[in-house]
């Protein structure tokens, strides 16, 4: 976890930003998503935009939840909805 310090700077965990090959000098963007902020490496794009990769990054994230055990797991037999309704809401088609 990173601490924002008094200037407003927060410092990258190391195995972050080997991951995503920053380098000091790098700029990255930080971009508000309801209450959550998404800090997009230089070089990538900050939404994909067909359904498919969207999907892909919503199992990816549901897979991290589910390993910081965060998630747990409804015995009410299903929620009523598919995770591919999300991206239909409130758009014509």
């Amino acid at each position: 976890m990173a601490k924002v310090t008094t200037k407003y700077q927060v410092t990258v965990p190391r195995i972050i930003a080997k991951q995503y090959r920053l380098q000091p000098g790098d700029e990255i963007k930080w971009v508000e998503a309801g209450e959550i902020i998404h800090v997009i490496p230089p070089g990538t794009h900050s939404a994909p935009a067909d359904t498919e990769s969207r999907l892909r990054m919503f199992d990816l994230a549901t897979a991290r939840y589910k390993r910081a055990g965060s998630f747990k797991k409804r015995q009410t037999g299903g929620r009523g909805w598919k995770r591919e309704d999300l991206y239909k809401r409130g758009r014509a088609h």
